[in-house]
């Protein structure tokens, strides 16, 4: 099995039902628990509707990619092993890395709140995305700031 993940490994996801777009596809995706699918759509259906009504937008599908682009990751620090001392690296990542990172932490900031039903949960933090607050810019914020500390180690990544 390779290393890398190629084009050939990635699963083919098909477009959502209401908006035809392969990014609410994939939130839906992340969201299931106990394999229920339907019930993981209604919820992010609901919490895109309620998301784009709190902040008066027309298009749901436009203010999720937004919030989506404020949470997606530009760097990820990798630990090495480098003459006896673990390092952590920087390392740029694009593309469909990116996305798996915000998508994950979407869903597990939006279940880390506490108090009401997952699919209001789920709402707040996409408008909390959206506004660049909240747990899952947050973590964004953090990995870059680690990367940031760390650039020293950058020149043991090409080696």
């Amino acid at each position: 099995m390779p290393r890398k993940v190629t084009k050939s490994l990635q699963r083919k996801v098909n477009p959502d039902r209401r908006y035809q777009s392969i990014l609410v596809q994939r939130l839906i995706n992340k969201s299931i628990k106990n394999g229920k699918k339907q019930v993981a759509e209604r919820a992010v259906y609901y919490a895109l509707e309620k998301a784009a009504k709190n902040l008066k937008s027309e298009n749901p599908q436009e203010l999720f990619e937004e919030a989506l682009k404020h949470i997606s990751p530009d760097f990820e620090v990798k630990s090495r092993r480098v003459g006896g001392a673990n390092y952590q690296i920087p390392f740029p990542i694009s593309g469909h890395r990116q996305l798996h990172f915000a998508f994950s932490w979407l869903v597990q900031s939006a279940r880390a709140r506490k108090g009401t039903p997952y699919k209001e949960r789920l709402a707040l933090e996409i408008i909390d995305a959206y506004n660049q607050t909240g747990a899952a810019f947050k973590k964004k914020e953090d990995t870059h700031r680690m990367a940031e500390a760390n650039r020293a180690f950058a020149h043991f990544a090409r080696s």
